[in-house]
């Protein structure tokens, strides 16, 4: 006689932004119940019709006791500040984020999940680099109140798993990019970037090339996620990028490659080096690759190309 198999029931907290809603379709892609937890009443981007969606700031202990008691799997993707806003207004950073995710880890102990994904920062958590690429044993000493918010919160995580068998896994994602990412929101240069250049703006550059990032493909920051979800080893960090530093030049450079025109006008002002950014971020991912055979898919100018496209179309993104 045959049997039915249970699907996992995975919740994903910030399931509706730019990263969350990429890892609500690779979940589906993989047979597996989702259910979007996020602050605002209705989600920001549409979300596929077998996805119920709940409003909540993940504040109420008792009803997410009540929420969360058919999961089988979480990701945690909520965050309300980014480092520019951090850095303007710490004490906020702190008290908007820190204690949402402690009541999260209290109230996950209770129940019988089987993992736990905490979605941390590669770009902030490690500090100025000591040797590059930046592995996970690389010394973490953040220099911008959003990075001591979040190595703060994967403290708390690890201490949940250590006291009271918490399942879980933190990832370090690289510089997410792609469609899907709202410009002029203080994170994320080469949306913005791009925007600018369609509304003959400034693009703004701190330094004189800009800060270097580990620039990755939301798509490919998705899966990795998810790889960590089903391979990912309990109690271990996962860098997530592509072990390639591209400066803020390098990116003005290679969207006039894309827009198809060498002659694309760019505004450009350079400003001075901002103290909260550290001057080069580039992640070694051999870790991730290894224990769940991940490697990143979309090369940067396939998805450059993408983005490129993508906000040609975005019209009211663009009019902001």
């Amino acid at each position: 006689m045959g049997f039915s198999r249970k699907m996992n029931h995975c919740f994903v907290i910030g399931g509706a932004g730019f990263i969350g809603s990429q890892v609500v379709l690779k979940l589906l892609k993989r047979n597996r119940k989702v259910t979007v937890i996020g602050r605002s009443n209705t989600p920001d981007r549409k979300l596929p019709k077998r996805v119920e969606y709940i409003s909540s700031d993940c504040s109420d202990r008792e009803f997410l006791q009540e929420v969360l008691c058919d999961a089988d799997e979480i990701i945690d993707l909520a965050y309300s500040t980014v480092p520019k806003t951090s850095y303007d207004k710490p004490v906020r950073d702190v008290m908007e984020n820190l204690p949402l995710a402690v009541n999260l880890f209290e109230t996950a102990s209770s129940l019988n999940l089987k993992k736990i994904v905490l979605i941390s920062s590669g770009g902030t958590i490690y500090g100025k680099a000591l040797k590059i690429p930046i592995d996970e044993k690389h010394p973490t000493n953040p220099i911008s109140p959003y990075g001591i918010s979040k190595l703060a919160t994967e403290k708390y995580a690890l201490m949940y798993h250590e006291l009271k068998k918490l399942p879980v896994v933190c990832v370090r994602p690289g510089n997410a990019y792609g469609i899907g990412q709202r410009p002029f929101v203080g994170q994320g240069f080469i949306a913005t970037a791009i925007a600018s250049i369609l509304k003959n703006k400034e693009v703004l550059i701190y330094g004189d090339s800009g800060t270097i990032r580990d620039y990755i493909y939301v798509t490919d920051v998705a899966e990795g996620i998810v790889s960590v979800l089903e391979k990912g080893t309990i109690g271990a960090y996962y860098n997530i990028g592509t072990g390639v530093g591209r400066s803020n030049k390098d990116i003005l450079d290679l969207i006039r490659t894309v827009s198809g025109s060498n002659k694309l006008g760019i505004k450009v002002r350079i400003l001075p080096q901002r103290h909260f950014d550290v001057p080069i971020n580039v992640l070694d991912c051999r870790k991730i690759e290894n224990d769940t055979g991940w490697k990143p898919s979309v090369s940067f100018e396939e998805g450059m190309e993408k983005t490129w496209k993508w906000l040609c179309d975005q019209k009211i993104l663009i009019k902001k």
